[in-house]
């Protein structure tokens, strides 16, 4: 079967993927919120990392691949890009509390989520650490002529990393249908991006590898990212190899909840709380009377009961075995 061609133009796409669009923003910002209560309380264990802030970036990046047919490997921050990609929130909730009824079985948590039917090959919590799995499953793709595509998500702080300079000559060397994408929130953990390179943006490094490089400057446009996908998307599955991309973000909390984000001042947070990419897409849904506000209404509504029920369904499960220890360590 024709694999359908992404709509460029905004007047192209259908409403219910505007909406569909509209409520993974929701889904995204509702849960991680509530996570974040969550950990303050003690229910959820461990390190968690944040998408607030972030969501249009993750969304529209995703909203512009064929889901449950194309992959992704995600990062540690990847909370968002997984809602986005349709990860049943209840198992994903269910994971972060460590439940034998998560998408792992209780074994990832927040920084190791995977949805392997869904397409996401999983989080990582070493920088840099899904970049080897994304050209390898690129490889896999083109040998076997699949007509699928891979999204490699990672930080800034990754662009230092030697595998990300690796695989990306490997992948243009190969011409491997595979997509890098810099989310950059301009801090890895406390350091600003800008102090530990010599130039203005990563995309910019594309072309020591002989591939393109995209600039998507307001990564809080969740139509800007959409639409620069979408073209990107066609160019990588017409057979011309792989593309560096970058968005410009903003994470609204710390680097993790471990961390109070005091090397960021009051005024620049609530700066980019200004750009809210949530607020900027329903302003735009509803003065391009694209939706009502009735319909915009009915799904803030339902994210907040479906994240909701995805605690009530968490709390519930049961906590995995002693046994289940030993299972599904070793590849079949």
């Amino acid at each position: 079967m024709a694999r359908k061609k992404t709509e460029k133009n905004k007047s192209d796409i259908p409403k219910e993927k505007l909406l569909a669009m509209h409520r993974a923003m929701l889904d995204i910002r509702n849960f991680d919120n509530k996570v974040n209560r969550l950990v303050k309380k003690g229910v959820v264990p461990g390190m968690t990392h944040f998408s607030i802030g972030e969501e249009a970036a993750n969304v529209g990046a995703i909203a512009a691949i064929e889901r449950g047919s194309d992959l992704i490997t995600s990062n540690h921050r990847g909370h968002g890009q997984s809602i986005a990609l349709g990860i049943d929130l209840n198992a994903m909730m269910a994971e972060i509390m460590g439940k034998a009824t998560g998408t792992c079985k209780g074994k990832g948590g927040s920084m190791h989520i995977a949805d392997l039917d869904g397409g996401n090959l999983g989080a990582n919590g070493i920088v840099g650490g899904g970049m080897g799995m994304a050209i390898g499953a690129a490889l896999t793709q083109k040998i076997k002529k699949t007509g699928k595509i891979v999204i490699c998500f990672f930080g800034d702080g990754a662009v230092n990393e030697g595998t990300f300079h690796e695989t990306l000559n490997l992948a243009s060397v190969w011409k491997l249908p595979v997509i890098f994408y810099s989310i950059n929130n301009m801090y890895g953990i406390s350091t600003p991006i800008s102090s530990v390179i010599n130039i203005d943006y990563n995309y910019q490094r594309a072309s020591a590898y002989g591939v393109p490089g995209h600039f998507i400057e307001d990564g809080n446009d969740l139509m800007a990212v959409y639409q620069k996908f979408a073209e990107i998307v066609q160019y990588v599955l017409e057979g011309n190899g792989p593309v560096l991309v970058e968005s410009i973000t903003y994470r609204w909390l710390g680097h993790s909840t471990s961390d109070p984000g005091k090397y960021r001042t009051k005024e620049e947070v609530d700066e980019w709380k200004k750009k809210d990419p949530i607020a900027r897409f329903k302003d735009y849904i509803l003065e391009n009377k694209l939706a009502t506000e009735e319909e915009v209404k009915s799904q803030e509504t339902a994210s907040e009961e479906a994240v909701e029920e995805s605690v009530k369904f968490a709390l519930s499960s049961p906590e995995p075995t002693l046994e289940s220890a030993f299972e599904d360590i070793y590849a079949p």
